[in-house]
């Protein structure tokens, strides 16, 4: 730790200035990480020409090359040399840094580019005749006539051939080449009036389209939902919720699914922030919170959201791949996307995801067809006859109980098939509610389903009468520092309603004089320093409520019909409509089906009737 450093002289060391491409080179190293970073710059520059068309391609996983065409407004020749300068622009005058509505605004990207790789840029203003500059390793050639069409094309070579230490620290060409796919498809999804397509030709010619996206038509959620079910799949533009909501001047548009359609990681939030594909904390943790009430800790929700205000309201500045944004009221917009989604998630009422029937359906796989038999292998009348006595069923022996299934004898009222989940017809195995719809039929977990109908019962009572507290006989004093002291102490009213009184006790100390009644005993301390984690983390905490809310899923538990119970026409039948008018009632407390829906048709082509 004590040998002398080998880069600083024994002599009092000069400072001195970097040239200029020392001076690129460390710049590129923050804006382009690894290709998909370059090809992210590359696009948005596209996007922010007005680009209805881009195409990318590359090879090699980006790293032997990467050209983004597009049909934008072009560069004019003269300012192609301009382009490639630092901190060289025309998307802002400098003047204001808040109010930035494009995606670029530094001018660092191209020159960071020219300075790791082989870069020349070929591009064509309208009125203007096309022209061609190139830059390898932070050597910039003349301009030079060209022929273009329109718009630009921007290709890179080689990328880190200039600082071959880089590229030791990528990954595969496939690994690299599925983090491009992931970026064209983010932005894609920012875009959806604009045509997007990703190939690659790392075998030369035309190459394999990797994805395709042509422009989407009609308004704005109409565009937002097709290339939704372009980017993520038809299943999740199926079941997904519409989210259209506004606050004080912060609208939260797109598209959230249904808690049934929940994923075993992250994999599925898409966050933008004025078109932006954003990654930032206080965006997720309002997306886990709306959800924290229907989905287990090891689900995750899916998602694609879009938060729109004005620029002064948003400091995208704070990141050098422009990944992580500073809101003026961070409270506002995760408020907005909580009650947002919330109110969504309850007009869904009983409604389930429709991938729930879709897996049913492929565990009901029909047995393989029996090969053709030919007449000289059909069996004769004697071989028939007895092989019909060998499968004759033998009478119950004594003692046997008979399967447990019960069918409704009398005829239910015609009209109860009309409601979406139809008339009780049966019930199996004590837990199974077999009910007969006018397309089909329906299974309801009867555990499951009662077991959320409580619960939600139990939150209504508790929202309107507040969570009782219980005074501590001594009240516990808990350390802080001064920040989380303070820090806690500005959300003590909140914490109050849910049952937590917490006051100041000198410098750097709170005393808590109630906790919730629910929770019994209280360890305050650890109890405080999880709601401090989680301000500090997310400046909100849902820990309080989530500890209240998981008491009250254990009581709708041990409260609800069990498993193993016969119920009788009626009460199942009460149990369907009760379904029906209670939100989230298509899933439980943990995020499973309460019930499956198969439609007649499937059923039938199952058996090859269609």
């Amino acid at each position: 730790m004590n040998s002398p450093n080998p880069n600083i002289s024994a002599d009092l060391p000069r400072i001195r200035q970097l040239d200029e491409a020392a001076i690129n080179r460390i710049a590129a190293g923050e804006v382009v990480e690894r290709p998909a970073s370059a090809v992210k710059e590359l696009v948005e520059n596209a996007l922010d020409a007005g680009a209805r068309r881009i195409e990318v391609a590359v090879a090699h996983g980006g790293k032997g090359l990467i050209r983004v065409t597009d049909d934008g407004h072009g560069i004019r020749a003269g300012d192609l040399p301009l382009a490639l300068a630092r901190h060289a622009t025309s998307k802002i005058d400098g003047t204001d840094l808040l109010n930035i509505a494009s995606f670029g605004f530094r001018g660092e990207a191209l020159p960071s580019l020219g300075a790791v790789g082989r870069l020349s840029i070929t591009s064509r203003a309208p009125g203007e005749a096309a022209a061609r500059i190139e830059v390898a390793g932070g050597r910039m050639g003349p301009v030079t006539p060209a022929a273009l069409t329109r718009g630009t094309v921007v290709e890179l070579r080689d990328l880190f051939f200039a600082t071959p230490a880089r590229l030791k620290f990528l990954r595969s060409d496939r690994a690299e080449g599925q983090a491009i796919a992931d970026v064209i498809r983010r932005l894609a999804m920012a875009e959806p009036f604009v045509a997007f397509v990703l190939r690659d030709v790392s075998d030369g010619g035309e190459g394999r389209v990797i994805f395709r996206a042509d422009a989407e038509t009609g308004d704005l959620f109409d565009a937002m939902r097709g290339r939704l079910a372009r980017v993520l799949g038809a299943d999740f533009a199926e079941n997904a919720l519409r989210i259209d909501a506004e606050r004080e001047g912060v609208s939260l548009l797109g598209y959230a699914a249904l808690p049934t359609y929940s994923r075993g990681a992250a994999v599925a939030q898409y966050l933008f922030v004025n078109g932006r594909p954003v990654r930032d904390k206080l965006l997720i943790g309002a997306l886990r919170a709306a959800y924290a009430d229907f989905l287990s800790r090891d689900r995750h929700p899916a998602a694609a959201l879009f938060v729109e205000c004005d620029p002064t309201f948003v400091d995208v500045n704070v990141h050098p791949a422009k990944a992580e944004v500073r809101f003026r009221e961070p409270g506002l917009v995760r408020g907005l996307i909580v009650s947002a989604l919330r109110h969504a998630l309850a007009e869904a009422g009983h409604r389930a995801s429709s991938t729930v029937a879709g897996a049913t359906l492929g565990a009901l796989r029909p047995e393989t067809a029996a090969p053709r038999a030919y007449q000289m292998d059909r069996p004769g009348p004697r071989a028939i006859a007895a092989a019909y006595a060998a499968q004759a069923p033998a009478p119950l022996s004594p003692g046997l109980c008979e399967p447990s299934a019960r069918f409704e004898a009398t005829e239910p009222a015609p009209e109860a098939e009309v409601l979406p989940l139809g008339a009780a017809r049966a019930q199996l195995h004590e837990n199974y509610i077999i009910a007969q719809t006018e397309t089909g039929f329906v299974i309801v977990d009867q555990h499951a389903a009662h077991e959320r109908l409580v619960y939600e019962k139990l939150k209504r009572q508790m929202a309107e009468n507040g969570v009782a507290a219980q005074a501590l006989l001594i009240p516990e004093i808990v350390e802080l520092s001064e920040a989380d002291a303070a820090r806690l102490l500005d959300h003590a009213d909140a914490l109050a309603r849910l049952g937590l009184g917490v006051e100041p006790f000198g410098p750097g100390a709170v005393a808590v004089r109630e906790t919730p009644a629910l929770l019994g005993k209280v360890d305050a301390t650890a109890l405080i320093r999880d709601i401090l984690d989680e301000l500090a983390d997310l400046g909100d905490s849902q820990t309080l409520q989530a500890r209240i809310e998981a008491i009250l899923s254990r009581v709708a538990c041990h409260g609800s019909i069990r498993s193993g119970r016969r119920m009788r026409v009626d009460e199942m039948n009460a149990l369907l409509r009760e379904m029906e008018a209670t939100p989230h009632s298509g899933q439980c407390n943990h995020g499973r089906p309460t019930y499956v829906e198969l439609k007649l048709s499937d059923i039938e082509k199952l058996f090859g009737r269609r």
